[in-house]
């Protein structure tokens, strides 16, 4: 496998395919598990990755790096901003309320007993709207007042939708030591 480096990128900006094909290669997998990590289904998850790359590769010569790191932020900045119109397109795309989860707390040894697979599983079951906020918060590193710009919300839904994210996901980490969840009190 080859590496990424200033001049690939800016090889690709003079719209050298050679470069493009190098930065698709390189790149494309990463920015498929990014998309499907917001989006759970393989097809559509590849329809946003090369709506990504078209947009990369249209918007690359306009664009600068000082080196290789901002290059790949950007590249999956483009590519969760893809995925989030992708989700707004769905019908079922919500951001949910009132709903009220109970606080919980878990021993160290249930998570640390958890594989990388289980704990993607559990965010997968999260519903759209928790998942969504709880991916650009916990994972990408966005903060509310970007995430609120993104979705087109408040700041206060945003960090709302994020605890409800917690709460769910404590539930459900602790429904998987069923002997644990029944000696313990909520607070």
């Amino acid at each position: 496998m080859f590496l990424i480096t200033l001049a690939t990128i800016q090889q690709a900006q003079k719209r050298d395919s050679k470069a493009q094909r190098h930065l698709f290669e390189y790149y494309g997998n990463t920015l498929y598990r990014l998309a499907f990590r917001y989006l759970w289904e393989r097809m559509e998850a590849e329809d946003v990755v090369a709506e990504s790359f078209c947009a990369i590769f249209e918007n690359l010569p306009k664009a600068k790096f000082e080196n290789v790191l901002f290059f790949e932020a950007w590249l999956k900045r483009i590519t969760v901003n893809e995925s989030l119109k992708a989700l707004k397109k769905r019908a079922n795309f919500q951001l949910l309320s009132n709903t009220e989860y109970e606080a919980f707390t878990i021993k160290d040894e249930i998570i640390e007993s958890l594989t990388a697979e289980q704990i993607l599983e559990l965010v997968s079951q999260l519903p759209v709207g928790y998942r969504t906020v709880f991916n650009l918060y916990e994972i990408e590193g966005f903060t509310h007042a970007e995430i609120a710009k993104l979705l087109n919300i408040n700041e206060g839904t945003s960090k709302s939708q994020l605890s409800k994210a917690k709460g769910l996901l404590q539930k459900r980490i602790i429904e998987l030591d069923k002997d644990y969840a029944k000696s313990k009190i909520v607070r």
